[in-house]
């Protein structure tokens, strides 16, 4: 059953981490559908919104590993119907 997702995280040392965040995300590139990114240079973040189209098990995976990332906090909407995709 795959499920529609939205991952927000926050880069709160966006230099340091982007790189790192940015492998993750292409290791899910297949349940990825849409990215946007709001740099904040003058603050030193970044903010991100990624959505994703998955099984539960790949969206708990791709936010597991990024929530693991120092300086990186993640939250997860996930939808309660399950599409055909």
């Amino acid at each position: 059953m795959k499920k529609v997702a939205v991952i927000s995280a926050i880069l709160e040392d966006a230099q340091g981490v982007q790189s790192r965040f940015n492998e993750i995300v292409s290791e899910f590139k297949d349940i990825v559908r849409g990215r946007t990114g709001i740099p904040f240079d003058q603050y030193g973040i970044s903010v991100i919104t990624i959505i994703v189209i998955g099984e539960m098990d790949e969206i708990n995976g791709l936010t597991g590993k990024l929530g693991n990332l120092k300086n990186v906090s993640v939250k997860t909407s996930i939808s309660k119907k399950s599409v055909d995709a």
